[in-house]
């Protein structure tokens, strides 16, 4: 699998993405500046964690006008994986590649530590290697990461199974609704989730229950 990280002015997760992907594929991956106008030949793009021009006006908000983000659009319109965590999910929303918001914690405090999620969704290029209702811990890091959307499109999300990933019960760590922590989009290329995953796929770092997950995308896209 060929996969390149996005780097936006103040991303500081965007090495953390690329030595998941690199230890787990074996592959060199590709660091795309964001005023590049074209991508590299590649499966996966991967929008990292971070905070993106310093998150102002809005988180992502800013980095969605990048030069780069045409590109990215039109390889998940030609069928291409694109994965966005945390603040990559925040971008995806801004693009309107993926629906709703991420507003303010509803405690109005950053959060940071590990949380519990269930996957809710298997049949996924990003989750097929997990089990339905199978509990894992991603940290997270964000002091907007409540998700938000209108009760039809929250119904559409549930209803077409584009809810990837749940908070577990009592563990929601910033109000989401419906303890949404990760969704995809209608042609299920693109997934945006607020937890981690490039920070628990090696022991030494507290945890590998986001192995699978990059697994899944080599499975599927090599």
């Amino acid at each position: 699998m060929k996969s390149a990280v996005i780097v936006f002015p103040a991303s500081n997760c965007d090495r953390d993405a690329a030595s998941a992907l690199e230890q787990l594929t074996g592959n060199k991956t590709h660091m795309v500046w964001h005023q590049d106008g074209e991508l590299p030949d590649v499966d996966l793009v991967v929008l990292p964690g971070g905070f993106s021009y310093g998150d102002y006006l809005r988180c992502g908000a800013m980095a969605s006008q990048s030069a780069v983000m045409r590109a990215v659009k039109a390889h998940a319109e030609r069928g291409g994986a694109v994965l966005g965590i945390c603040n990559g999910f925040q971008v995806l929303t801004e693009t309107h590649m993926l629906p709703g918001a991420l507003m303010r914690n509803a405690d109005l405090k950053f959060v940071c530590r590990p949380v519990a999620l269930e996957i809710e969704e298997t049949q996924s290029l990003f989750t097929r290697k997990y089990e339905k209702g199978q509990r894992v811990y991603f940290p997270v890091a964000h002091g907007e990461g409540n998700f938000a959307a209108d009760e039809e499109t929250l119904n559409r999300l549930e209803g077409e199974n584009r809810v990837v990933l749940r908070y577990a019960k009592g563990d929601n760590p910033n109000g989401s609704a419906r303890d949404i922590a990760g969704i995809l989009n209608e042609k299920r290329n693109v997934l945006g989730l607020m937890p981690h995953p490039e920070r628990v796929v090696d022991p030494l770092l507290g945890g590998t229950d986001g192995i699978a997950l990059f697994h899944s995308l080599i499975e599927a896209l090599s």
